[in-house]
């Protein structure tokens, strides 16, 4: 199983390639379920520093080894890439560590999609993996899915799981109020903080064309 905000990445289709079948579906938790006890988040090395900073990247650790008995974070590029995106690549090392150690997740480090790919094959075929379970669960759940559905959406902002996902909808009803709601009504969200609100309602209200704008001046800046 494949959430389906991984079909950009294009591992979906070198795993067709490889001989796998792929089913898509709005996961909650995870990138990808290759057997009914294993789980995998998917990171390239730009989005494990930022889910860092913004708090993602514990969380969504905590509720990979809460569903599944082998869960597994996928670290895909090379790690001098840590240079790029953050002053001190201690962050890059510490995050590992911490996932590794404190939270007994598996760390696997792949140089590109083609090699997550076969490692998630792989790990899908080896001996003792459970697939029907996987299906049966997955079937199972699909009773469910609005609000499965309702749940990944919320939980696709910075610094939001699954508990605070789930405030959201019991104080908002649909994610579509939670996204128009004010910083303060977000703030009253247990868990979730002012800080961490002003910073959902700038994601969800910031217009992308201001964002391009900027992204320009910035380049135009630094050539000057």
């Amino acid at each position: 199983m494949a959430d389906e905000r991984e079909r950009k990445s294009g591992i979906p289709a070198l795993l067709s390639r490889l001989g796998a079948r792929t089913e898509f579906s709005t996961l909650v938790t995870g990138d990808y379920v290759v057997a009914a006890e294993t789980g995998v988040e998917r990171k390239s090395v730009r989005d494990l520093v930022s889910s860092v900073f913004d708090g993602r990247l514990y969380d969504q650790c905590e509720r990979m080894r809460a569903e599944f008995r082998h869960p597994v974070v996928v670290v895909e590029g090379r790690s001098e890439e840590a240079g790029r995106h953050v002053d001190n690549p201690l962050v890059f090392y510490g995050a590992i560590a911490r996932v590794a150690v404190e939270l007994g997740v598996s760390v696997v480090q792949t140089p590109g999609a083609t090699d997550t790919a076969r490692l998630l094959m792989a790990m899908a075929t080896r001996k003792g993996a459970r697939r029907g379970a996987l299906l049966k669960r997955q079937r199972k759940r699909r009773g469910a899915s609005v609000r499965e559905q309702q749940l990944g959406t919320l939980c696709s902002l910075p610094g939001v799981g699954e508990k605070i996902a789930s405030r959201m909808l019991e104080r908002f009803g649909t994610p579509g109020a939670a996204f128009g709601a004010t910083a303060a009504e977000l703030a009253r969200v247990e868990g979730l903080g002012a800080a961490r609100a002003r910073r959902l309602r700038a994601v969800m209200g910031t217009p992308a064309r201001a964002q391009a704008a900027r992204g320009v001046q910035s380049s135009l800046a630094a050539r000057d």
